[in-house]
């Protein structure tokens, strides 16, 4: 009885022992991890940080930069002015409720602007839906189109992307897309807009001339005259240096 005894109280102390030394590696690990992270601006990525903060030239929060996922997708983002652009043919939604294919239907051969909302937003949604009704009305009849992509397409149903555009008075021209979530997760990455909350969303907008295969991204919050001249650019087949000011400004 007592060799049972004793050896129940070896195990005892060998079992808290050990718990002990797991708890302290995994607190010395969260401690190092914690240590080591950096944060930084989705919209200006040379922006970073040790600490949470805000961007000191867009005023978006800055976000924890963690190792990307191992993805299957097409290239992932426009970092480099003219670089092409493989953007996938989901299935998609548009405001009417029509199923649209994203590449064949919206983009193949056209110029487009695309930018990046969810209608609950309260924060720099509005001046980016702002920005491209100011824009599509400089253009006017000209052969340019807008999109504009969900990060929530769990909400933004075709209807409350409607009532969104409305508040703009979006022309004709502009498509508004939402759809399953793997799907627009998917157009997201290839995109270069994918995040992990939707509040970090990027405030850039994708500018192309799909039949001459001419990419660029630029500050979704720029002023008029520069995002106008830089689609007008795109359109003629050459790149300018994409807009990186904050300005909010026609």
């Amino acid at each position: 009885m007592k060799k049972q005894l004793f050896l129940l109280m070896l195990v005892a102390l060998f079992a808290v022992s050990y718990v002990s030394v797991v708890a302290q590696v995994t607190s010395t690990a969260s401690q190092e991890q914690a240590a080591k992270a950096v944060y930084a601006c989705p919209m200006h990525p040379e922006v970073t940080s040790k600490k949470r903060g805000k961007c000191p030239k867009c005023k978006m929060d800055l976000v924890r930069q963690t190792a990307p996922a191992p993805s299957t997708t097409a290239p992932s983002e426009v970092k480099v002015p003219g670089k092409s652009l493989n953007i996938p043919d989901v299935e998609v939604l548009d405001q009417d409720g029509n199923t649209r294919h994203f590449y064949s239907d919206l983009i193949k051969g056209k110029t487009v602007a695309i930018n990046f909302i969810f209608t609950n937003c309260t924060t720099i949604c509005p001046p980016l839906g702002a920005t491209f009704a100011r824009v599509q009305r400089e253009f006017g009849d000209r052969d340019v189109h807008f999109i504009s992509v969900s990060v929530d397409p769990l909400t933004d149903t075709p209807e409350r992307l409607k009532a969104w555009g409305a508040k703009f008075k979006a022309g004709a021209g502009w498509t508004f897309v939402t759809g399953n979530k793997p799907e627009i997760d998917r157009l997201l990455r290839a995109l270069g807009a994918s995040a992990a909350r939707r509040e970090d969303h990027t405030p850039s907008v994708v500018i192309g001339n799909d039949a001459l295969n001419v990419w660029t991204r630029t500050f979704g919050l720029a002023k008029t005259t520069q995002m106008v001249s830089l689609i007008e650019s795109v359109m003629a087949g050459r790149v300018d240096e994409p807009v990186a000011k904050e300005s909010t400004q026609p």
